[in-house]
This record gives C-alpha cells, sequence and structure tokens, in this order.
C-alpha cells in the first residue's frame, strides 16, 4: 500500500509538470490504481482480453468511444471536447 501512495505521488508531481501532454494510457493507469484494480479485470468488465487491454495501453491507442466504455464500466466520467475562446465547448 505505501508503494502505491509513493507511485502516486510521483505520477501526480509528473502530471503537474507535464500538463494535459500526459497520454491517455497513463491516465487509465493511474484510474485503475485510484479503483484498485487490475489490467485483467478491465478487460473483463470491459468485455475483452486483458492482451487487448495491455496492448491497446502500450501503444497509447483509445479511441472515444473505448474511452466512454472505460470510464462508464469504473464509475467515472470522461470529457474529451475542445474549449472555444469563449467558453463554449465542442
Amino acid at each position: 500500500m505505501f508503494l502505491i501512495i509513493i507511485w502516486c505521488i510521483i505520477v501526480i508531481r509528473r502530471i503537474t509538470k507535464e500538463g494535459d501532454s500526459m497520454g491517455m494510457s497513463k491516465k487509465i493507469k493511474m484510474l485503475m490504481v485510484e479503483k484498485d484494480l487490475t489490467l485483467s479485470e478491465l478487460a473483463e468488465k470491459m468485455g475483452t482480453s486483458q492482451p487487448n487491454i495491455s496492448n491497446k495501453l502500450k501503444r497509447d491507442n483509445f479511441n472515444e468511444k473505448e474511452l466512454n466504455h472505460i470510464a462508464e464500466v469504473l464509475g467515472v466520467k470522461f470529457e474529451a471536447n475542445f474549449v472555444l475562446e469563449d467558453g463554449r465547448k465542442i
């Protein structure tokens, strides 16, 4: 447990330095730690195989539909949009 907390602190510090340039795979891995979930458990919840999710994480290759599905099965909200100068979101 202590090592997980240390790892989370390190990742959070990196987020602060990297800003939004962090890849989606890193964000998914952080979410998995937060939810205390293994790769196999995530794959099972998504109805796919562990190697499939593992390959997608390695390639950092997720489409918006898959990201919404991950959010849904983990009980979180996923937001992907462009914000215009006046604050409107697309």
